[in-house]
């Protein structure tokens, strides 16, 4: 067992970290304001994080597998090391980039470091979500602002009552952010290891079973809770967003609009839904929440005459989304290398 968390530490670093910074996108306004405790926040989002990774998160991490099945433990460790550190890297040059970018292009590297085909498809699928995710959730914070203007003007709640509900909604939209967090991105923290997965399924006291990759998301799930818990408190107590100034009635329409985009691209019940009727369905790809609350902010920004946007922060990010990929693959090949020839370990099982 010891072993099997060795190979799958790197995947449960990217965990960590994604939970350290990613609750922040769905808490952190309400703990930064103090309509909610920091304790309340951390609890409600540990919980969700993992009930929607080992519930909802199979449908988006199947998408990564088909670009390139890592089929062993060492190419799977090094390719999830390349992300992490990459991510880290991006982090802390307070860009906020998509960890499934970072997660392509460290799954290309081992594409091209074993001779493994990729499939143009597949990606072409995954980089239009690069665009059509914070699209979406332009659209859907532009939509949303004007519905709560409307409610708002046509109402004569006191600005207590106003306050008491956005505090209400904020723990409401909260949840269902860090559900859909767990549901959709734990595919980039644990999707890796799928087809090399070290577990076998197991039937729980008789009255459950946990399959293979329940078990691995599992463990991603708590990753995630963990940095929540140990790491988020001062990213949720010092959050501000660079590119537009938000109040918490405005952060309300962006977390949700967040939420509603990330659970839409990680639903395999809404997608047969569409399907079954002959509609276009949301490709189940793990979604940057950071990259979709950029999408949210420019929506709502738009919606009050486009004042203040900071088209530099903008750029910035644009730049950022494409170097992410490309700087994975390559340190992807270079720690591939490495772990084959200095460590001599397996990265490519050709049984």
């Amino acid at each position: 067992m010891f072993t099997i968390l060795m190979y799958l530490s790197s995947g449960l670093f990217l965990g960590w970290s994604l939970g350290a910074n990613n609750a922040a996108n769905f808490w952190g306004t309400a703990v930064g304001t103090r309509m909610v405790k920091f304790r309340t926040a951390a609890i409600l989002c540990s919980i969700l994080v993992i009930v929607g990774a080992v519930v909802s998160g199979a449908g988006a991490s199947m998408t990564i597998g088909k670009l390139g099945a890592i089929n062993s433990l060492g190419g799977a460790f090094t390719v999830a090391l390349a992300t992490a550190v990459i991510s880290s890297i991006m982090t802390r040059a307070g860009i906020p980039i998509s960890t499934s970018q970072a997660v392509i292009g460290g799954i290309i590297g081992w594409n091209i470091f074993t001779g493994s085909p990729t499939d143009y498809t597949i990606l072409g699928k995954i980089a239009m979500t690069w665009i059509t995710s914070p699209l979406l959730t332009a659209i859907i914070a532009f939509l949303m602002f004007y519905l709560v203007k409307v409610v708002l003007d046509n109402s004569k709640w006191h600005m207590l009552k106003i306050d008491a509900w956005t505090r209400f909604l904020l723990i409401v939209v909260g949840a269902f952010g860090s559900y859909s967090l767990g549901a959709n991105n734990i595919g980039n923290v644990m999707g890796i290891f799928v087809s090399a997965s070290p577990f076998s399924d197991i039937n729980v006291m008789g009255i459950f079973d946990l399959s293979s990759i329940q078990q691995l998301f599992l463990l991603g799930g708590i990753a995630i809770a963990v940095g929540v818990i140990t790491y988020s408190k001062r990213v949720m107590s010092t959050v501000s967003i660079n590119i537009y100034k938000l109040s918490p009635v405005t952060a309300l329409i962006v977390v949700f609009a967040v939420s509603i985009t990330m659970f839409l691209f990680a639903s395999v019940s809404f997608k047969t839904f569409l399907t079954s009727h002959g509609l276009p369905s949301f490709p189940l790809v793990p979604v940057s929440s950071s990259q979709a609350i950029v999408g949210a902010v420019i929506g709502v920004s738009l919606a009050k005459g486009g004042k203040n946007l900071q088209v530099r922060m903008l750029m910035k990010v644009a730049l950022g989304w494409v170097v992410t990929p490309v700087a994975t693959a390559i340190l992807a090949l270079v720690l591939l290398y490495i772990t084959q020839n200095v460590f001599l370990m397996e990265v490519f099982s050709k049984g």
